[in-house]
């Protein structure tokens, strides 16, 4: 699916990683990326409304009250950036470190059980209302950012976006980068991005205990 073809017409960089570090961390990423525990991947959203990582920044420009939200697991941003804007980043699924699967020769992967509570605390912290705009932002914009903006939309939130092609793009078809993520998404389009985590919006086992 094309995410400007579908969207919702309120809208009709910097340096890739070095291909051998981008390489490593897609192998020792890849099933966090792509596992759901109880649906398959999809794109479309039950309100239909998308951006690309261009789209949401010019949103994020003529709308100052707009909220971008990251649903990727935290090692994914500790080793491919973090969107400088970013509000929110609460997981929507995690890599289960306290065991590991000797035949998948990786650690499972497992729904966020506080998901929807957690983004519901985070929305109210910063007073969002219900018509804010709201962006979702995973990987690619696929399996995590639509289920997301479904469970945000059934708060009752209006206007949810699933950003199409998320924070690392698509992947590169040929040549000796194929593979490579270094195409459209947040990253490759030259929006601000770093390494640097905000502590303040990070997402981390605890923050929401009493």
């Amino acid at each position: 699916m094309n995410g400007s073809s579908v969207m919702h017409h309120r809208f009709s960089s910097r340096t890739a990683l070095p291909v051998a570090i981008a390489v490593t961390v897609a192998m020792s990423l890849g099933s966090i990326a792509q596992a759901q525990d109880d649906a398959s991947a999809y794109r479309e959203t039950k309100l239909g409304l998308y951006v690309t990582a261009e789209e949401a920044h010019e949103l994020m420009q003529e709308e100052s009250d707009a909220i971008l939200i990251d649903v990727r697991d935290p090692i994914e941003i500790k080793f491919t950036g973090f969107a400088e804007p970013t509000d929110i980043h609460v997981p929507w699924v995690l890599a289960d470190r306290t065991q590991f699967d000797d035949d998948a020769q990786t650690w499972p992967i497992a729904r966020n059980p506080n998901f929807e509570a957690q983004i519901r605390a985070e929305l109210e912290s910063l007073g969002v209302a219900d018509d804010t705009p709201i962006i979702v932002m995973c990987r690619s914009g696929a399996t995590r950012s639509a289920p997301a903006v479904d469970v945000v939309a059934e708060m009752g939130y209006s206007d949810v976006y699933s950003m199409s092609d998320g924070f690392e793009g698509g992947q590169l078809k040929e040549g000796d980068s194929a593979g490579v993520r270094a195409r459209n998404g947040w990253r490759n389009a030259g929006l601000p991005w770093s390494y640097t985590i905000n502590p303040d919006v990070a997402w981390y086992e605890g923050k929401y205990e009493d």
